[in-house]
Parts: structure tokens; sequence; C-alpha cells
């Protein structure tokens, strides 16, 4: 009986539903914190960026208006043949040396430009004796303000010259070398101001309406090589030492690589003596076509054309093809 009752109470119980929903709904109505607004009322502040100068400590740095480049070339070549060779041939070697130091400083609108170029070379045969195979001395100074984008007014001073002996051979090998050229004799000093246009980096010509040049002769022996009834040399008269032109004098410059690998600088200069026969007219190309190898390998090729009716009649030539070893800086 007491058994019975206990289970009727029991599945009573357990058979009463929960809304639990409900239950937790009235607990947290009851302890939730009731917000207010704010009283006061808060207007909204738009974003405003100032600029603030920070002071920042100069750092150790310097602008330089100053450039230098630096070229230098050793080529070398050498031919052997033994003496039963049937095709015949001499024996020789060759050296020859190439510097070139340039400087440009460039603050506008002033400009100035400074280049030495020294070349020499020595060659030898196999029962001669040794001979110069290049030779020069050229040292050019332009200083430059500028009047347009492309056009500037100039002033220039040049030195031209030579290092070495130089001799007229007899082909023959019967009578002795004619010494015809030494140091300063003959020597080239170009005073010069005018115009230049300069439209891009690589290309320059000048314009100098203003140039005078003065030829030396400095040593005597020279004129030794005068033929009979001549009585000047370079256009310097026999028992001078110097001569004074004023011309005008033109000077077109193009120096740019033109293929991957491969330089052109080449060089003409026009001078026309004021006053006198336009046959006087002297000319001057010089050119280098330099390829590299590698790094430090390279093949050159230069050239110098000449027309000067003062030191002789028709067109003087030179070329030269070399293998050697090429360093420029930077």
């Amino acid at each position: 009986m007491f058994t019975a009752a206990l289970s009727a109470n029991a599945q009573t119980t357990d058979t009463v539903k929960r809304d639990t929903v409900k239950i937790d709904t009235a607990i947290l109505n009851k302890y939730r914190i009731q917000t207010k607004k704010n009283a006061i009322p808060v207007p909204a502040t738009p974003i405003q960026i100032k600029e603030e100068l920070i002071p920042v400590t100069m750092l150790d740095y310097k602008v330089s208006y100053w450039r230098k480049y630096i070229t230098f070339g050793l080529n070398f070549s050498q031919a052997a043949f033994s003496d039963n060779y049937a095709a015949g041939g001499v024996t020789s070697v060759a050296l020859t040396s190439n510097f070139i130091y340039r400087v440009v400083y460039n603050k506008a609108p002033f400009s100035y430009t400074s280049e030495l170029n020294l070349l020499y070379g020595k060659s030898k045969n196999k029962g001669q004796s040794s001979r110069k195979s290049n030779d020069r001395i050229f040292f050019d100074n332009k200083i430059a303000t500028q009047m347009s984008k492309h056009w500037f007014f100039f002033g220039s001073l040049t030195l031209e010259s030579q290092f070495d002996k130089g001799y007229q051979y007899d082909g023959n090998n019967v009578n002795p070398p004619i010494l015809i050229s030494n140091f300063m004799a003959p020597g080239y000093l170009t005073e010069s101001i005018g115009f230049e246009y300069k439209p891009t980096s690589y290309f320059d010509l000048r314009l100098g309406t203003g140039t005078a040049r003065q030829t030396f002769v400095l040593d005597d022996k020279v004129f030794n090589s005068l033929a009979e009834g001549q009585d000047e040399l370079y256009g310097v008269k026999k028992g001078k030492s110097i001569r004074t032109d004023i011309a005008f004098q033109m000077v077109a410059i193009f120096d740019k690589d033109i293929a991957k690998n491969m330089h052109l600088n080449a060089r003409y200069d026009m001078f026309v003596p004021y006053g006198e026969d336009l046959s006087f007219t002297r000319h001057r190309i010089d050119a280098i076509l330099a390829a590299k190898v590698n790094r430090l390998i390279n093949v050159s090729i230069n050239g110098t054309l000449l027309y000067d009716k003062k030191s002789t009649s028709g067109i003087q030539a030179t070329e030269g093809l070399a293998l050697g070893v090429l360093y420029k800086f930077p």
C-alpha cells in the first residue's frame, strides 16, 4: 500500500511540465540593469587632419656635381715565322696603350668638361728597329653656360701634340731615317669661344666663331726634312717656332653605345682660317669603335683621317685593329 502510493506520487511529480524559457526570461527581467540615456547631448566632432612639422636631424649626405670617367686599354699583337716558312713572313711584335681621363662638372646653368686622351704604340719587325705605330696627346677643356634648352655659350682650350720622335723611313732600308716630328713639333694650342648645340647627351656641336690657334715647332731639327725649295713646315716658317691663325672652328662629337657591348666615339674638327683660301681648311676625323668580349677583353678598331694642306698635300690616314684588355671606371 505504501509502495503504491509512493509510486503514484513520483509519477505525478515527473509529469509536471516546466516552461524554462519563461522562467529564464523572468529572471533576466528581474535582475537586468536598466540603462539610461545621457542627459547631456554630445555633438559629433568631425575628423580633422593637420600637418605637423617634426624636427629631423640632417643626415650626413653631400651632393656632388662632379663625375669622373677613366678608360685604360692595353693591346698586344705578335706574329712569328720560321726561317724556312715557304709563304714567307716577318716575325713582329706590337704593343699599344690608350688612356682616357674625363671629368665633368654640371650645376645648372654652368658646366665644365675636361678630357685627357693619351695614345701610344710601338711595333718591331725582325731585322728592323722599333717604330712607333700610334702617338697622340690630346687635352681638351670646355666651360659653358646655358642660354636655352639646347644652346650654350662656351669657351674652350685645347692642346694637341705627341710624345715621341717621328721618322720618315726609306722603304729599301738604304738611307737612314729622317726626323720629321717630335714633342711640340708640331704642337697645337687652340682657344675658342662661341655657341654650343647639345640636343642629346651623346651628341655635341660646337661653333667657334672666335678661334685662335698657335702652331708650335720647338725642335729645329725637323726643318732638315724640308725638300728643296720649301721654306715652311706645318705652316711655320723656317727659322721661327710659332705661327698664329684666327679662324672659324666647328667641332662635332658623337659618343654612344650603338649596340649591345659596342661603343662608338667619333670627333670631327673643321678649322677654317680667316683671310686664307678655303683650300687651307683643315679637316680631321678621329673614331674608335670598341666591342666588349667580356668584362675585360675587348676588340677595337681606331682610325684617323686628316686633310691639312699646310703639312702635306692629300689625305692622311691611319688605322689599327687590336684585341686587348680594356678597363673602364665606373
